[in-house]
This record gives structure tokens, C-alpha cells and sequence, in this order.
């Protein structure tokens, strides 16, 4: 028996999402394994689900669908389908690599057109360069160094507008259950993204991770108190005290370019 293609939708507006699902739902050989409205929980979704297919949004907050391969590693991607809003020039970069995509708004036959390429695609995988023509995409559209495209800003939903920060007025990230909390000065922003992923985007010469639940910017680290058994208290600029993880020391002297 033929194993059916799995299938991951990613895109963070609910119609959109559940146009994807009405039209794979209704596909032969196809089972969707999920549904994500952002790109960091994209990244987590591919990484545990392992999906055959991603249907991948290209404009989303945060984290966006370039920052998403970034994220798992081009080589490490299943096959994407771009879906987005741009315009036909933009898409000749797509076209250019070989990825397929879906203009917006799509119609049922082009949907079936991107899913029968995927459908061959799936079947080649062993023997395609995908993941090289990932790569030049995520290199090309990075100025040729996509290791050193670092977040410098982030957006936050409130209410009925998105705020726009800076990553070097935050202080400290914090994780808070599924999401993470950004502060800056007495403000506390809530992101819809994880630490994991964060992390990964964030300057490590400007960001440390000093514990599991802890990021914080490097110049805003005031003092280092030593605490039991070799451990460490981070006391920020604004007071706050937190504990540094003893597994965690090592990437803070890095950041220092020193032993503490």
C-alpha cells in the first residue's frame, strides 16, 4: 500500500488555511497532519510532524516563510509550495529555483496543478537537488550569508494594530508557556513564537540565552553575583535578577569574549 503524502498547512489567516484544507481534503493520496498560523510554530510542526508537503505562507508576522527554511535548514525541508501575495514579478525568484507557489487569490485548477508538481516532486526527492535550490534562494535573497541575517525587529499583535519593535530595545525575552514575553522597560510585549526558534534569529553577539526561560541582551547585564556550586545570579540594568544556568556559561563568556 502506498504510503499518502503528508501534508502541513502554514499560513496565519484562517481562511486561508481553510481553503487549503477544503481543497487537500478533497485530493486522493493526501493527509494533512496539521495546520500552523505562524512561522515559529511552523518550525517546531515540521520538525516533530516530519510532513512530506508544506504549504508555506510567505508574508507572516515575525517570522516569515524565508525565515522559516532558515529556521529548519534547507536540507532538512520537506517540499514547500509557496503561498502568497505577491506580486508576479517578486515570484520569478520562486520560479527561478524551481519552488512551486500559489498566487492569491488561487483558483481550484491551479491548486491542482501545484499539487500534481508536488506529487512528482515527493516522488523524485531521493534523487532531486531540492535542498540546494533552498539554499541559493535563502543565500540570494540574504546578500549570500544567510547565517549572518539576524532579527533586528519584531512585530506584536494588540488589539486592532501590530507594534513594531526594536530587538535591541529589548531587554530581556522570558518564555511564557507556547508564547514568549519581550520587555522593554516596564512594557511587556506578548510574540507568538517560541525561545527555540527566537534564539535561533536572534545576534549572538547582541542576545545570550542564560537559561532555558531566560534570553537577555548582553549589554544590559550589569553585574554577575556568584550563587552555589559555581552558579551564577545575571543582574540586568533594570534590577532584575536571574539565575544563569551552569550548562549556559559558556555562551555567555563567549558573548563577553571572556572567562567569567
Amino acid at each position: 500500500m502506498i504510503r499518502p503524502i503528508r501534508a502541513l498547512i502554514v499560513d496565519d489567516e484562517p481562511p486561508a488555511r481553510e481553503n487549503l484544507r477544503v481543497l487537500l481534503e478533497g485530493e486522493s493520496g493526501v493527509e494533512i497532519v496539521g495546520e500552523r498560523s505562524s512561522g515559529a510554530h511552523a518550525v517546531e510542526a515540521i520538525q516533530s510532524l516530519e510532513p512530506d508537503l508544506v504549504f508555506l505562507d510567505v508574508q507572516m508576522p515575525g517570522m516569515d516563510g524565508f525565515e522559516v527554511i532558515e529556521a529548519v535548514g534547507a536540507e532538512r525541508m520537506p517540499i514547500v509550495v509557496f503561498v502568497t501575495a505577491y506580486d508576479r514579478y517578486a515570484l520569478q525568484a520562486f520560479e527561478a529555483h524551481a519552488l512551486d507557489y500559489l498566487l492569491k487569490p488561487f483558483d481550484d485548477r491551479r491548486f491542482a496543478t501545484a499539487l500534481g508538481r508536488a506529487r512528482e516532486r515527493i516522488r523524485e526527492r531521493g534523487e532531486s537537488d531540492l535542498a540546494r535550490r533552498l539554499v541559493s534562494l535563502v543565500e540570494e535573497r540574504s546578500g549570500g550569508e544567510p547565517n549572518r541575517r539576524r532579527l533586528t525587529h519584531l512585530t506584536v499583535r494588540e488589539r486592532d494594530r501590530v507594534v513594531v519593535l526594536k530587538a535591541d530595545d529589548v531587554h530581556r525575552f522570558e518564555a511564557a508557556g507556547d508564547y514568549v514575553t519581550a520587555h522593554v522597560g516596564k512594557k511587556v510585549h506578548l510574540l507568538d513564537d517560541t525561545m527555540k526558534s527566537l534564539e535561533a534569529r536572534l545576534d549572538p553577539r547582541r542576545f545570550v540565552r542564560i537559561h532555558r526561560s531566560h534570553i537577555v541582551r548582553v549589554d544590559a547585564i550589569r553585574e554577575l553575583h556568584p550563587f552555589f556550586h559555581g552558579d551564577y545570579v545575571v543582574v540586568l540594568s533594570d534590577g532584575t535578577r536571574l539565575r544563569l544556568a551552569r550548562g549556559r556559561r559558556e555562551a555567555l563568556e563567549e558573548a563577553f569574549g571572556r572567562s567569567i
